[in-house]
């Protein structure tokens, strides 16, 4: 039997063209066919099938400078549906953590899990049968790259996405400057735009010139996250995973509207809807907000309009996640806040000083103030079961003609008994 060798271990676990994965998962037809994904008011392109990629569409690039493309390819266009992204995704990091629970979820469709407690030699397997489960349990496709730093596994993990394997192992090999010649510099993780520049003026093209330029140099030139990742390329760890979650300071929810408002009912709709879902947020979380701020805006870029921006605070008496009292408030903001004549772009709301809420009864408390706590659970529990918004306030408004955009929508949401897809017996 071969001992346990205890060389830091890191698999980053990367989604594969993770919301395009999500809509062919209920969608056969688009399976082999190019397919793009579009950001909020379906602005932007967020996510392409590599079939797409090889059209030439570039990521962040507005829809309508690629709509010739797409439409002569007859590619296959989704508005994004961040309910049924964010369930998938919660899904895949349950799976990773039956791995190991030590495990970082860097971002929706990304993670770090910690392998240090395999042996070398079995770490390459273990990383197919992760591969392998979450592909069979929730039908995502992922890449995998293991290596020594977070920095490193992120190189192998840009390697592993070229192979059918779908999984690149650079732990036990000793000189890794082969491998890192061929990454090009802005390929590397914290590597920025301006860094990039910068490195690419002193003569810095690829990973292995980074890694093997003098500390003395990276420090005098450089930032310490610089020295950083120069080290990370070396092997020598200096990135932690960041495995507990810390508790946010705020929320803030925010959207731009699918048609510029300019009617105050529309307006406070939509702030009496963001109060909702923030407030909801932080319950779910077990804080309560100290105060909220509302701002509004029109669009920056409309020259034929003025612009106008404002936005306002209020310190709630006593903190709270009462959905109630935070739209109360919200709209005394908007209020005084409001200016007619003008064509609002965009509107949002911010919870802050956010902290535990500890359940403790202050002086100030009431009969009526615990009616509402349950009300509040209340209100949660059937959203959750039976969909967001099942249960609202009068206030949110029913028609919500200013929500965003979302003409390509699948309408499938895999948290919601109601929204999953249909199969007709034949």
């Amino acid at each position: 039997m071969s001992s346990i060798q205890h060389t830091r271990k890191i698999a980053l676990v990367d989604c594969n063209s993770f919301y395009v994965s999500c809509e062919r998962l209920f969608n056969p037809r688009i399976r082999k066919k190019p397919v793009v994904v579009l950001s909020n008011n379906d602005g932007c392109i967020i996510s392409r099938s590599n079939e797409a990629k090889s059209l030439g569409i570039k990521m962040g690039e507005p829809y309508f400078k690629a709509k010739d493309i797409i439409i002569k390819n007859k590619v296959e266009v989704f508005s994004s549906n961040y309910s049924l992204y964010g369930d998938l995704s919660r899904r895949v990091m349950r799976i990773l953590k039956r791995f190991n629970s030590e495990i970082e979820v860097y971002s929706i469709d990304e993670a770090f899990i910690d392998l240090s407690n395999f042996p070398d030699n079995e770490v390459e397997k273990v990383g197919k049968e992760i591969r392998e489960t979450v592909l069979q349990w929730t039908g995502i496709p992922t890449s995998i790259g293991i290596a020594k730093t977070k920095t490193l596994s992120k190189i192998a993990n840009h390697i592993a996405k070229k192979k059918q394997s779908g999984v690149t192992n650079l732990i036990g090999i000793e000189n890794l400057d082969p491998v890192l010649e061929k990454i090009e510099i802005n390929d590397v993780w914290g590597v920025g735009r301006q860094l990039t520049k910068f490195y690419q003026k002193n003569g810095i093209y690829n990973a292995k010139q980074l890694k093997n330029k003098s500390n003395t140099w990276i420090k005098k030139s450089s930032n310490v996250l610089s020295s950083r990742t120069a080290m990370e390329l070396r092997g020598i760890p200096c990135i932690d995973l960041e495995t507990t979650q810390t508790k946010r300071k705020s929320c803030i929810v925010s959207r731009s509207f699918g048609k510029r408002i300019e009617k105050f009912q529309e307006l406070k709709e939509a702030i009496a809807n963001y109060c909702l879902n923030a407030s909801e947020k932080i319950r779910s979380e077990s804080l309560v907000a100290k105060a909220i701020t509302v701002f509004v805006r029109t669009s920056p870029f409309h020259k034929n309009y003025d612009y106008y921006s404002n936005s306002k605070t209020i310190d709630f008496p006593i903190a709270t996640n009462n959905s109630i009292e935070t739209v109360k408030t919200a709209v005394t903001i908007l209020e005084s806040i409001f200016r007619n004549g003008y064509r609002y772009q965009k509107a949002g709301v911010m919870l802050t000083g956010l902290h535990n809420d500890d359940g403790k009864k202050n002086l100030f408390s009431s009969e009526k103030d615990e009616k509402i706590n349950t009300l509040m659970r209340s209100i949660d529990n059937t959203n959750y079961r039976y969909g967001r918004s099942t249960l609202s306030l009068a206030s949110a408004g029913v028609q919500k003609k200013w929500n965003m955009r979302r003409q390509y929508s699948s309408k499938i949401d895999t948290a919601d008994f109601y929204s999953l897809p249909k199969i007709k017996a034949i």
